[in-house]
C-alpha cells in the first residue's frame, strides 16, 4: 500500500475491513484493528515506539498521532472518536474515549473509557481524564460528567464512521 511505509524493520499492520484514506500516512510500528478508519491527510508515525489503534476507532482528517521515544507508546482503544486535526502524543486512550476537533493529548496522559476531551482542549503531560468525564480548556480541566445520552451519542457516531468508511472505500474503488 502506497500510504504505508516501513521504518527500522517495522511495517504497518492493517486488519481486515480497516480503511486508510488516500493522503494518510502510516509509518513503522502502527497497528490498526478491524474496521478502524484513518481519514484523509492523517499521519501515524510509529518510528520509535508502537502505535496501536483498536477496532472501529476513527482518526479523522488531518490528525497526527506520534509517540515519545524511549518513554511512551500511543495506545488507542476500540470504538474511539479522534476529531479532525487532533494531536495525540505518547498517550493512552481507553475504549470509547473521545478527543474533540483540534484537541491535544500530550505525553503520559490517559483518557479513561467514555471520557471526552473537548474540541480545542489541551491535556498537559501526565494528566488522567476519568471515565465518563468531560474536560475542556488550555490547559484542560474537569468540567462535569457526561450524561448517558451523550455517551450513547458517541457510540452512535462510532457506528456512523464505520459505515462512512465503507462508503468511502467503495467510492474510491470506482474512481
Amino acid at each position: 500500500m502506497a500510504h504505508c511505509y516501513p521504518f527500522a524493520g517495522h511495517r504497518p499492520d492493517i486488519a481486515g475491513a480497516a480503511f486508510v484514506a488516500p493522503g494518510a500516512r502510516l509509518i513503522g510500528r502502527v497497528t490498526l484493528g478491524k474496521e478502524a478508519s484513518v481519514w484523509y491527510n492523517c499521519v501515524l508515525r510509529g518510528d520509535d515506539e508502537p502505535i496501536s489503534v483498536g477496532a472501529r476507532t476513527n482518526i479523522q482528517d488531518g490528525a497526527v498521532v506520534h509517540v515519545t521515544a524511549g518513554h511512551y507508546a500511543t495506545e488507542i482503544g476500540a470504538d474511539c472518536l479522534i476529531g479532525h486535526l487532533a494531536m495525540l502524543h505518547g498517550c493512552k486512550l481507553h475504549d470509547r474515549s473521545f478527543v474533540g476537533l483540534g484537541a491535544i493529548v500530550m505525553d503520559g496522559c490517559e483518557i479513561e473509557s467514555d471520557g471526552m476531551l473537548a474540541a480545542g482542549a489541551m491535556l498537559t503531560p501526565g494528566k488522567r481524564l476519568g471515565a465518563g468525564q468531560l474536560w475542556t480548556g488550555r490547559p484542560a480541566r474537569y468540567v462535569r460528567d457526561l450524561s448517558e445520552a451523550e455517551m450513547a451519542g458517541h457510540r452512535a457516531a462510532v457506528a456512523d464512521y464505520v459505515e462512512r468508511a465503507r462508503a468511502h472505500a467503495a467510492a474510491l474503488k470506482q474512481a
